[in-house]
């Protein structure tokens, strides 16, 4: 509205052309009244019209020029100025890597391989006097092995000689716990150089392995074997024991003992 106001102003005063004629005229005509009683000089009278006259035509005169002055002098309204929002800076998007551009899914990793948990053997029996593992030529050591189950078991044997042998006799006596049965025997040697017998005796299932005349046992390390089973549970092997008798060129030697947990 200040606007149109402002320029509406602006065109009638520049419109606007007095005519100073008729404004002369307004002013005499309403200087003129009726006559004065007194006389006065013709000076004293056709003073105050000159004056009235003179101040009618300052007013008009002033009147459009404040007019056109304040239109003139009024600055035009300052265009309204519209600030655009900032723009956001774009924000980085990662790439999509080959198997999200695709849709499909990396592969989950591959599972650790199970472990296998092993029972860790306990420590070997220290030697006492009803166990001697080893004499002269001949070293031992008895243990259940490590596969044997809770139906199942195996004592193993193992001799080591620094002579070669001409005689050897190897029992290997299992008590009997509980159905103990037996399944089995072996060794490292040849099956040929031995005779072997199992039988029930004295509450144990006993093994035993006789070289036969004219064969040799020679130097190293040999091992031998007892397998049966028994009854249903963890089996005690406390109570089996072994013994071991032999002769080489420097004499007889014996070893015994008993059979600790497995390695």
């Amino acid at each position: 509205m200040n606007e149109d106001i402002t320029r509406r102003l602006r065109e009638a005063a520049e419109a606007h052309q007095p005519n100073r004629a008729r404004i002369l005229a307004r002013v005499e005509r309403g200087a003129a009244g009726p006559p004065v009683r007194h006389r006065t000089s013709p000076f004293a009278r056709s003073w105050p019209r000159a004056v009235l006259a003179s101040i009618a035509t300052a007013g008009i005169l002033a009147t459009g020029g404040f007019a056109v002055a304040a239109i003139i002098g009024t600055p035009p309204p300052s265009e309204p100025v519209i600030t655009a929002p900032a723009t956001p800076a774009p924000t980085a998007t990662p790439s999509p890597t080959p198997s999200e551009a695709q849709g499909t899914v990396a592969p989950a990793p591959a599972p650790a391989p199970a472990t296998t948990t092993t029972t860790p053997a306990g420590p070997r029996p220290t030697p006492s006097a009803s166990s001697r593992p080893q004499n002269g030529s001949l070293w031992s050591d008895g243990s259940v092995d490590s596969h044997s189950t809770v139906y199942w078991a195996q004592d193993n044997l193992l001799l080591k000689t620094t002579q070669p042998l001409t005689s050897l006799t190897i029992e290997l006596r299992v008590a009997q716990t509980g159905d103990v049965r037996d399944t089995g025997n072996w060794r490292t040697l040849p099956a040929d150089d031995f005779t072997v017998t199992t039988q029930e005796s004295g509450g144990a299932l006993v093994y035993r392995w006789v070289l036969k005349p004219g064969r040799t046992v020679p130097v190293g390390q040999h091992e031998f074997a007892a397998q049966f089973n028994h009854a249903t549970g963890v089996r005690n092997a406390a109570n089996d024991t072994y013994r071991v008798d032999a002769q080489s060129a420097g004499g007889p030697a014996s070893v015994w003992g008993g059979f600790g947990p497995g390695r």
